[in-house]
């Protein structure tokens, strides 16, 4: 995959802003920083400055790269280029979502009122919505998509299962932003049964699937590129 800057540079800003913000913060930033929240919404764990500044700048920028990385060494690595826009759907939006979350932990520094227990499945809700509308465009891969014996197996399978894959994904992120108007308890129940529940379901789909395939092809990019 060529690097595309309209894709690379919005995650470059996520990832500046991440880091600037850590530094601006530092110096007048407590010895205890919030870097865990319980169901309620409140902090349940401290951390020091690197900690509570830094981590998850860091964990960005190391997911950030990994994920520039695994279409280089993907055997399956011809197809990335099938689907560019559903895989830097993806990127942004898992680096969008730690950028929130570091930014309210950069709020409670500064105003200490941050209403995490809304912001934070809300925030994985649009994450969830966003890798929905991505699956179904999802080509055959090693690291991306559903992957399980029969959609790499199968290419009927992969094509129908990331399809319906898409739906769930889609569907119960929209039910756990909804939730997150009702609090965090009911909307982390939504989203973590949804996706168990909808997981379970897609791999008995997918083998299903599998079973009525008269011809069983494998997908393309599930063997070695050339």
């Amino acid at each position: 995959m060529n690097i595309k800057w309209k894709v690379e540079v919005p995650q470059w800003i996520l990832l500046a802003a991440m880091f600037g913000a850590a530094l601006a913060a530092w110096p007048n930033a407590p010895n205890r920083i919030p870097v865990h929240w319980g169901l309620a919404g409140q902090p349940d764990r401290f951390g020091g400055r690197f900690e509570g500044l830094l981590l998850l700048p860091l964990v960005a920028l190391g997911l950030y790269v990994l994920m520039l990385v695994l279409p280089r060494i993907d055997p399956g690595r011809a197809n990335y280029g099938r689907f560019p826009g559903a895989y830097a759907a993806i990127r942004i939006g898992v680096l969008g979502l730690l950028a929130a979350i570091h930014g309210a932990a950069l709020a409670w520094i500064w105003h200490g009122r941050v209403n995490m227990g809304f912001l934070a499945p809300f925030a994985m809700g649009i994450l969830t919505i966003v890798i929905g509308g991505a699956l179904g465009k999802v080509r055959p891969n090693w690291f991306v998509g559903i992957r399980t014996p029969w959609t790499l197996s199968s290419k009927t399978s992969w094509v129908r299962t990331h399809r319906a894959g898409g739906w769930v994904f889609v569907l119960v992120g929209f039910a756990t932003v909804a939730s997150a108007f009702i609090g965090s308890r009911v909307a982390f129940f939504v989203l973590t049964t949804g996706l168990v529940g909808g997981s379970v379901g897609l791999v008995v789909y997918s083998y299903l699937v599998f079973r009525r395939d008269p011809d069983k092809l494998p997908p393309a990019g599930t063997l070695p590129a050339d």
